[in-house]
């Protein structure tokens, strides 16, 4: 059973978007901070109601947020 869902994050023409990695959630926002309570606030949404074991999470899943950053430019 997974103990961590993972979300992969990267910026967006005008928001930050964060798409699970085998989870079925995608979320944005405008800061990173409103896009993490949008991530766990959709997690939760999502869980809600659900059996855990049918989506092979552990009781109490941690969220792993990977970031995207832009290439270096260098001078």
């Amino acid at each position: 059973m997974k103990n961590i869902i993972q979300f992969h994050i990267y910026k967006g023409d005008k928001y930050y978007v964060a798409q699970g990695i085998d989870f079925p959630v995608v979320t944005q926002a405008k800061t990173l901070d409103e896009l993490a309570k949008n991530i766990k606030e959709a997690v939760e949404l999502h869980l809600e109601d659900q059996d855990l074991s049918e989506l092979d999470l552990a009781p109490n899943p941690s969220i792993l947020l990977n970031m995207e950053l832009g290439s270096a430019v260098y001078a």
